[in-house]
């Protein structure tokens, strides 16, 4: 069965174990520049939650590249990227409505998740389990879905 990653905002510390941990197993060094989750803090609202690619079903990302460097494997739920068909348009960091595809500029790349390649970092550093990967089911995906509904709703009013 395929999984997906799940975040629990409620859960969240904002400890940015998630991020370090991400950038570490990608680029071998702790640099918060080369990480694929981003936490966000709203202090005044006193809440933490960190972000990464949804692997949306519907990807604006895919949709607007131009050489398919973005993409999605038959049969998977990741959306891929092949940074050897990548020409830097970044019209996927554009397109992305959750602004969770970067440009790196230090590596000529997009950096999205890629879940790890079924072993996500971020959730295993997670010390509250904020972030699970778990199966994608209908009513994991259901939650799911809720959530970045309200995610996108909060961002658009910002």
């Amino acid at each position: 069965m395929a999984k997906l990653l799940m975040i629990h905002p409620d859960k969240c510390t904002g400890c940015k174990n998630c991020s370090l941990a991400c950038g570490f197993s990608h680029e071998g060094q702790f640099r918060p520049a080369a990480t694929r989750v981003h936490v966000y803090t709203w202090e005044r609202e006193g809440f933490s939650v960190s972000m990464m690619c949804q692997q949306c079903d519907d990807a604006s990302c895919v949709k607007v590249c131009p050489t398919g460097a973005l993409h999605r494997a038959k049969g998977t739920a990741v959306v891929e990227y092949q940074r050897l068909k990548c020409i830097g348009c970044r019209m996927c960091t554009i397109a992305c409505v959750f602004g969770n595809a970067v440009y790196a500029g230090v590596t000529e790349s997009i950096l999205k998740c890629d879940t790890c390649g079924g072993d996500p970092a971020c959730a295993r550093a997670c010390p509250t389990q904020a972030i699970e990967f778990i199966d994608d089911s209908i009513s994991t995906r259901s939650r799911k879905k809720a959530f970045a509904s309200k995610f996108k709703t909060a961002f658009e009013e910002a």
